[in-house]
């Protein structure tokens, strides 16, 4: 497995993204996933898996101590009081002492953002979390929580694939020794009928959804894709044995366009 490091956390290359996952289906995939050597596992509160993914993590028998588990505070718990009570029923929810990494799941403009990354490193302090970050900021927001915040931040979790361009948060964020972690890095599974792709892949004996894996982590971006069938784990988490070359990469880089983005709501900031 490879990692990523940033502002001293290290974080595995591939994980495992748990949105929509629900009941003995998410305990199964998580306990799955670790024992075919995921080392990764991402959820939230708003997923409402919690729960789920902790016992799927304690199922699998590997050491606690090896796993790197993400969740994100919602929105409507951004009062610096309502964040740190969230943060601990989440980790009653997951029967775990901490996450590795506690993230702002997305902006929320009605509460400043002082006062919510305040309490965001008050979690870390106070040993609920070992690293935290954000999700979904753009390249003005992570200037801001960078200037705002006292404990580092060490990530942005943001929508990345081929067909969307995020050259200016990877920017922002390595300027800052973030990561990017890439949420939907296959772009909900549109990449399987993109003839271009299945073109590049076959020249390496992979696959689509393996050659934007591959490209999300040469680039040294972290992946979560999200997956429930037990023999998509195995395909997403083999892509250390191949690397793209540099006209590949360049090709698969072109592809994004204007209309790339596929997670977009009311309340998105404006995006780069």
């Amino acid at each position: 497995m490879l990692y990523v490091e940033a502002n001293g956390a290290r974080i595995p290359a591939i994980g495992l993204g748990t949105w929509e996952l629900r009941g003995r289906t998410c305990a199964r995939i998580v306990e799955q996933a670790l024992r075919l050597g995921y080392r990764h596992i991402d959820t939230a509160q708003i997923y409402e898996n919690e729960r789920e993914v902790g016992d799927g993590v304690r199922s699998s028998r590997i050491r606690r101590s090896d796993i790197f588990v993400t969740t994100k505070v919602w929105t409507t718990h951004f009062a610096p009081n309502d964040l740190l009570r969230s943060a601990k029923e989440s980790l009653v929810r997951l029967r775990m002492p901490e996450v590795d990494l506690l993230l702002l799941h997305w902006p929320n403009p009605q509460v400043p953002l002082v006062e919510t990354l305040g309490a965001l490193a008050q979690a870390k302090q106070l040993g609920l979390a070992r690293h935290i970050g954000v999700s979904n900021f753009t390249v003005a927001l992570i200037e801001q929580a960078v200037s705002l915040c006292h404990e580092p931040l060490v990530c942005d979790q943001v929508e990345y694939h081929p067909y969307l361009d995020q050259t200016k948060v990877r920017a922002a964020c390595a300027q800052a020794g973030m990561a990017l972690v890439a949420y939907s890095p296959i772009a909900k599974g549109n990449v399987k009928t993109d003839m271009a792709l299945a073109r590049i892949a076959s020249s390496y004996g992979k696959s689509a959804a393996q050659v934007c894996l591959r490209w999300l982590v040469q680039q040294n971006v972290v992946a979560i894709p999200r997956t429930s069938k037990i023999e998509r784990l195995s395909e997403n988490i083999e892509i250390f044995d191949f690397a793209l070359g540099d006209a590949d990469m360049n090709e698969i880089s072109a592809m994004a366009t204007a209309r790339g983005r596929l997670t977009d709501f009311g309340f998105s900031p404006k995006w780069d």
